[in-house]
């Protein structure tokens, strides 16, 4: 059976940039590609960000059953399709979500052995920073979006590995050695002091993104997004 692999991150926190980084370097990934009902932005391609599809066409695929999950998120639906699972089985890969931390629970509901990260910012002054950088969005959009963030973020304990995008390449480095090192035990891999001396220092990256291995460094995180309220704004 296909590994599945759930990554989740608030909004800026440089999600999209480690997924297509490391869809470049890790083999055998089959990346799903999410419905929205949302209109897409500037440079956006139908197929290739998301399949851009009306309101009525995505509650049409509801009623039908199409999703492993959806949600709705400011007002419009977002969804994988249950056919991205059967195709990666089909082609023997394994599959890459980019969803939010509403789609991980109802995944890891489904599929009790998935694999979650949480791609979380160094501090909310730099997922501001970000945000504004990006210049996407409007001023109250971006308030909108650190709302969110701090509510997200408060789920970071449902998940297996955290993931401090702080620098990028070692963000790649370390959410590569999750992929891979977790595909390593679901193949059954050799005993300990069978593996090459490679295998041993991929799992020992991978463990150190571990919920239980990165407490401590969350601390300043989460206190930096506590003060972050904005009572009615969803």
């Amino acid at each position: 059976m296909s590994g599945v692999y759930i990554i989740s991150a608030p909004s800026g926190s440089g999600k999209s940039t480690l997924v297509n980084r490391v869809r470049l370097i890790v083999p055998g990934l089959k990346f799903s590609i999410s419905y929205t009902t949302r209109a897409p932005r500037a440079g956006e391609e139908n197929g290739r960000e998301y399949y851009f599809v009306s309101r009525a066409e995505f509650e049409e695929m509801i009623r039908q059953d199409a999703f492993l999950e959806y949600a709705e998120v400011f007002g419009n639906y977002y969804g994988t399709a249950r056919r991205f699972l059967l195709e990666a089985e089909e082609e023997g890969k394994d599959l890459l979500l980019d969803i939010d931390v509403q789609g991980a629970a109802q995944i890891k509901r489904k599929i009790p052995g998935a694999v979650s990260i949480f791609i979380l910012p160094p501090n909310r002054q730099e997922l501001e920073k970000r945000l504004r950088t990006r210049s996407l969005d409007a001023e109250p959009v971006i308030q909108r979006r650190l709302v969110t963030a701090s509510r997200e973020i408060e789920n970071y304990d449902k998940y297996d590995y955290i993931l401090i995008n702080d620098r990028l390449e070692e963000s790649i480095d370390a959410l590569k050695s999750i992929l891979l090192a977790e595909r390593l035990k679901r193949a059954g891999a050799q005993e300990e002091k069978q593996r090459s001396a490679d295998d041993t220092d991929l799992i020992a990256k991978a463990e150190r993104c571990r919920l239980n291995n990165v407490r401590e460094r969350l601390r300043p995180i989460l206190a930096s997004f506590e003060k972050v309220a904005a009572p009615g704004i969803r």
